[in-house]
């Protein structure tokens, strides 16, 4: 686990305030908010309560606002995300498998 300056280099580090979450995506607070409110996106809260984002979830978020900007509703968004993510992560399995049958057959 890095620590110090180390941690920004992590994509889940909670670094980024709202403020400049909403600046680096170019959209409003309350798009933050929404995606939070929802459930979507669930930032890590300082000793003071604030929102604070990862680099992952900025991601996330550009996805969502993306998708926005595509004429979906949230729910349509977040489950078209959901979706994308299992069929990454179906993929990503199946690439295992394969090079595991084809270093078996390699081992005949």
């Amino acid at each position: 686990m890095p620590t110090g300056v180390g941690r920004l280099d992590d994509e889940d580090y909670p670094a980024i305030t709202m403020g400049q979450a909403a600046q680096l995506l170019e959209v409003q607070p309350a798009f933050l908010r929404s995606l939070d409110a929802a459930g979507v996106l669930t930032p890590q809260r300082s000793g003071g309560g604030h929102r604070r984002y990862s680099r992952r979830q900025l991601e996330l978020a550009t996805r969502m606002r993306e998708l926005f900007d595509q004429g979906m509703t949230l729910d349509a968004a977040a489950r078209i995300v959901e979706l994308q993510d299992q069929l990454d992560t179906a993929r990503a399995r199946i690439a295992e498998l394969e090079t595991e049958l084809q270093a078996t057959g390699a081992e005949r």
